[in-house]
């Protein structure tokens, strides 16, 4: 039996969806037991969110935080079972202060799909509204 391999390609593909604020099309590259370590929190990983359903409540807590969030991405590599997807994230908070910062994701990939993503962002200063 064959492994299926994510490609270059599909990790376009997912942030595609990101940007469209699919949460079924982002779930999709998803496996059931996925954790997702995010840009900051108490911990050296930051805050770990497990299990597809509390990691898809977190990517829709950005869109209600963001309206207009988005992941500019630049590029995608595979080798393997990991992956890494490089890209500028903006948006605008609800008091109108901007984000604007490069980053990228290291993910680890099982069956083609997505076991591990690790969230990485550049920490800057707000840019005023």
């Amino acid at each position: 039996m064959t492994t299926p391999q994510l490609t270059a390609a599909d990790l376009a593909a997912l942030f595609d969806a990101f940007n469209r604020h699919d949460i079924d099309g982002i779930m999709a590259w998803f496996a059931p037991d996925c954790v997702f370590d995010t840009i900051g929190g108490a911990e050296a990983w930051g805050t770990r969110i497990e299990g597809a359903p509390a990691i898809a409540a977190a990517f829709s807590g950005v869109w209600a935080a963001m309206k207009d969030a988005r992941w500019d991405h630049h590029s995608h590599f595979v080798h393997g079972d990991r992956a890494v997807s490089e890209w500028t994230f903006t948006g605008t908070n609800e008091d109108g202060s901007r984000v604007e910062a490069e980053g990228c994701d290291l993910f680890t990939l099982r069956d083609g799909r997505i076991v591990r993503k690790q969230a990485f962002r550049k920490q800057r200063p707000l840019i005023a509204a």
